[in-house]
């Protein structure tokens, strides 16, 4: 199991056996909301927004991932919780239609593109692109698709907003003044990154624990749950491998379009999550945790495969393996 993975399974055990409660609630949800503001800023420090207007000129490479990322699977949620509605409980129906909604990744993604030998480049303009679209897109498609599950009052706006939104574009005007800070403590900045989301996953679940929501999830709806992700990841790398061809991009250009236009970010979907719902985060998260394990599970197979499988002479990127990056996804 990936390292990062296990301290998720961790966290989560740590809160159904030690909850915050009381005080300690009070002071842990303080804590992530601070952690949720620290974690965006650094995202707005961290995406060249140079290198982001300049890899505008790929329409048809960005247009796939896009419609993937914020239509496609919309569209796939709706018709699963359509065709089996009682398969789920309401709030774990939520948990579906919220991980449809989240961005795609930015390292993992690259890390993947990258290990598969296609088009570095397109991965990071491509996770970009979704992760500034998705901070609008997100709220505003949860609200719409989720309804009162997900209720973006004005009240919750303004929380998007504070929490999300002015953080990042902090960080974007920061950027020039900060940036070779930052390069040279990348190493400390990964633990903020993993740290940060932690907390919000620790708080989330220690709510749901108090409010005993977790009774609703039995063994059988947990394996109901997991054949829907399966089917929804399945669905959209079929659908990606097939847009990319008749597109006629070539090779390395569909494998970014494959990897960037199936995965789904942790890292931007957990803070989200937390903002949006509320108390309700916990049943709400757990899809996308679910899903981001599975997606990194096949994405690296596929990776491997598409690599032994490259031309001969074509450059292998090494920028890391796909594990190595999963914080930031």
């Amino acid at each position: 199991m990936d390292p990062y993975v296990a301290a998720l399974v961790a966290t989560v055990t740590l809160a159904a056996l030690l909850p915050a409660s009381g005080t300690a609630e009070t002071a842990a949800r303080t804590a992530s909301q601070l952690a949720i503001v620290l974690l965006f800023f650094l995202y707005g420090l961290r995406l060249s927004t140079k290198e982001t207007l300049a890899g505008m000129r790929r329409i048809r490479l960005h247009t796939l991932i896009l419609v993937s990322t914020y239509a496609l699977f919309p569209i796939l949620g709706l018709a699963v919780l359509w065709l089996a509605p009682d398969a789920l409980t309401a709030q774990l129906g939520a948990g579906i239609i919220f991980l449809c909604v989240v961005p795609s990744t930015v390292q993992s993604s690259v890390a993947l593109t990258s290990a598969a030998r296609g088009d570095i480049a397109a991965a990071i303009c491509a996770g970009t692109y979704s992760s500034v679209i998705g901070l609008a897109a997100t709220p505003l498609l949860a609200a719409w698709l989720i309804g009162s599950e997900a209720s973006l009052s004005a009240d919750g706006a303004l929380r998007i907003g504070a929490q999300l939104l002015a953080p990042f574009l902090a960080g974007q005007l920061l950027r020039p003044r900060l940036q070779a800070l930052v390069n040279r403590h990348k190493r400390l900045l990964g633990p903020v990154d993993r740290g940060s989301i932690l907390l919000v996953v620790y708080v989330a679940f220690s709510t749901g624990m108090n409010q005993g929501v977790w009774s609703s999830v039995t063994p059988s709806r947990l394996l109901g749950l997991l054949a829907v992700l399966a089917m929804l990841l399945v669905a959209a790398l079929a659908w990606t491998h097939a847009a990319a061809r008749i597109a006629g991009l070539d090779r390395p250009s569909r494998i970014a379009v494959v990897l960037c236009g199936s995965q789904k970010s942790l890292a931007n979907g957990l803070p989200m999550a937390s903002v949006l719902f509320g108390a309700k985060a916990a049943l709400a998260v757990l899809p996308l945790m679910l899903y981001h394990q599975m997606q990194l599970t096949v994405c690296a197979a596929l990776a491997a495969r598409w690599s032994r499988s490259a031309p001969a002479g074509q450059p292998a990127e090494a920028v890391g393996s796909p594990s190595s990056v999963t914080a930031g996804g």
